[in-house]
This record gives C-alpha cells, structure tokens and sequence, in this order.
C-alpha cells in the first residue's frame, strides 16, 4: 500500500461491518466496486472526492469512484 506516480493510492479493496467498501483511508463507492471488483482486488485510486455522505463520513472523510486494477495484465 502506498502511494506513487500512477494515482492517489495503491491498496486492496475491503469491506467493512456496515458493508461499505474501502481502500486504506478512502471509501469506495459501492455500486461501482460491486459491479467490476471483488474483495482483495489491488487497485490503484486515480482520484479522490469529499465524502458526501453524512452516513459514512466520520469514517471515510474522502471517497473515490475513478480506480482500477493495479495489475491489468491479467
């Protein structure tokens, strides 16, 4: 996990008690991640946005929806 040249942030996608997904500090948004990733995908986090959400903020202060998976060679 860290931080480097290609994005924001380079981790592995979690999933919390609440169901939320997230990558280190940041929450991931969750339909997105659950159409195109599974728990334990490495991606790497283009972008990251204030949570908007009053729910998951206190937890989750920055959000993102533009990451992809770290290894595309797959």
């Amino acid at each position: 996990m860290s931080k480097d040249k290609k994005g924001v942030y380079t981790g592995i996608i979690e999933k919390d008690a609440d169901g939320n997904y997230f990558c280190g500090e940041y929450l991931l948004d969750y339909q997105y991640t659950e159409k195109n990733f599974k728990v334990g995908d490495e991606i790497n986090i283009k972008s990251v946005i204030v949570n908007p959400s009053d729910k998951s903020y206190n937890q989750y202060p920055k959000k993102s929806r533009n990451f992809f998976l770290a290894n595309e060679k797959e």
